[in-house]
């Protein structure tokens, strides 16, 4: 395996690595590079990731996620050890089927203020559909996390809404600007006073919707006598909404050691990770769309076949789950363009992988982006072919050769909230206007960023659909 020093800033790193794989990696399945004194390798092949992704010892993230802590703490996400089981084990519930049926209203509300957004932009000759996705998404996850509405569709320039972008920022900066890694001289930089500035407004949000969002559970709990939050309706009788952020607070009144800044935690953290991720995979399931206006014919024909005529009637779950076809689209956009291109874990331990030995102290990082472009899995890799993702299809594929919410214990625990998230979005977009793509997928930069996003958006062209 050829040894490379990474010195690369972000907007370049991840052409260099997946550069690299090309070059030297292709047989094996891997190949090493370092970054200062770091070593990291490289995995790429579903029997080279199996070994990290399905163990129980491997599951620490890697170093790099150190930069989000700040932010969100030691939350699902970045946490380790015994945190990571009890705090897994808590948070499961959360995400069961019963429950999200009550994000339904949320995802159709905030997709139809989309549609209503988007209308500005009909019959022009292009426009960047990812800032548009982005706040329809950062409202959502807000809602749903939170129980409060954020606006960030009509308000974009809410300090709250620059926050979580300004951090964003600050931290993929961090991770590959090796003179930024240590504290005291990240101290010193503007960036240090701005990250300080952002904190306080998220954490300061955060706190505030949770004292208050507590305060209200008790006042309602004991003016209506109901024993859980899940049976909680309003004085006209109607089930009251949930949020993530109230069934952690019952979690915590059940026994279970949740102190505030704990459920910040994980609510911070269901924000990080339920609005980029969720906006990158709808803005690039539409952009393929309207690359292969043969395959939106037919996601648009089986709407036809839920709906009828109806371009207006919110979704159902039924209706969610019955679109198969757009799963399978939303399923090959994410082969194609994982929200998150590759991931880090820390090896504390020697592992055997393939012939070699990889030592502990090694970074190991799943570069999800070339996993998914495996021939021998998909014999076209390059080619957008939704029918990849047809049951027949499926049958007999290595459990670790598409692996866009990550695979094994630590897998994506809101996998089924961003699914039925995308479909809710991509279908009202869809039954309202015709996309067509403007942009050619050769011409596009991508950045491995925190999640994988076009260098200059994603332009596309939308019509009213007859």
């Amino acid at each position: 395996m050829p040894n490379a020093l990474v010195r690369s800033g972000h907007k370049q790193l991840f052409s260099r690595l997946t550069g690299s794989q090309r070059m030297w990696g292709a047989r094996i399945g891997m190949n090493k590079a370092w970054q200062g004194q770091t070593p990291y390798v490289l995995l790429f092949d579903p029997e080279t990731v199996e070994p990290i992704l399905n163990s129980q010892k491997f599951i620490d993230k890697s170093g790099d996620y150190e930069y989000l802590r700040p932010w969100l703490g030691t939350g699902l996400l970045t946490s380790f050890g015994r945190k990571w089981h009890s705090r897994r084990k808590i948070l499961t519930p959360a995400f069961h089927f019963k429950i999200l049926d009550d994000f339904i209203d949320v995802f159709n509300e905030q997709s139809a203020i989309l549609t209503n957004k988007l209308e500005r932009e009909l019959n022009k000759e292009s426009f960047n559909i990812f800032p548009y996705v982005t706040l329809c998404t950062l409202d959502i996850v807000c809602e749903t996390a939170m129980g409060r509405s954020i606006y960030a569709q009509s308000n974009s320039e809410s300090d709250y809404v620059k926050a979580v972008y300004g951090i964003g920022e600050i931290v993929q900066s961090r991770q590959s600007k090796l003179w930024l890694h240590p504290d005291f001289i990240f101290r010193m930089t503007a960036d240090a006073k701005r990250h300080t500035s952002y904190i306080n407004t998220l954490h300061g949000f955060s706190n505030k919707v949770i004292r208050e969002r507590k305060a209200e559970l008790r006042e309602n709990m004991n003016n209506n006598n109901y024993d859980s939050v899940a049976d909680a309706y309003d004085d006209l009788g109607k089930k009251k909404r949930l949020a993530f952020l109230d069934l952690l607070i019952e979690y915590s009144q059940e026994g279970t050691k949740l102190s505030n800044s704990d459920i910040r935690e994980e609510v911070d953290t269901f924000m990080f990770e339920g609005h980029d991720t969720t906006s990158a995979a709808i803005s690039w399931t539409l952009f393929l769309l309207g690359s292969h206006p043969e395959y939106q014919e037919r996601v648009v024909e089986e709407l036809e076949s839920i709906f009828g005529d109806d371009r207006d009637t919110p979704a159902t779950m039924k209706n969610l789950m019955d679109m198969r076809y757009l799963e399978c689209c939303i399923k090959e956009s994410l082969r194609l363009f994982p929200s998150v291109p590759m991931m880090g874990r820390s090896i504390n331990e020697d592992v055997q992988i393939g012939d070699y030995t990889v030592p502990a102290g090694t970074t190991a990082i799943i570069m999800t982006y070339m996993l998914h472009r495996n021939p021998r899995v998909f014999p076209k890799p390059e080619q957008f072919n939704p029918d990849n993702f047809l049951p027949e299809n499926c049958a007999g594929r290595h459990p670790f050769a598409y692996i866009p919410f990550s695979a094994g214990p630590r897998n994506c625990i809101g996998q089924k909230f961003a699914i039925l998230e995308e479909k809710a979005v991509i279908s009202t977009v869809l039954r309202k206007y015709k996309v067509e793509t403007v942009d050619r997928r050769e011409d596009l930069t991508l950045l491995g960023e925190l999640i994988l996003r076009p260098k200059d958006g994603l332009r596309v062209k939308i019509t009213k659909r007859e």
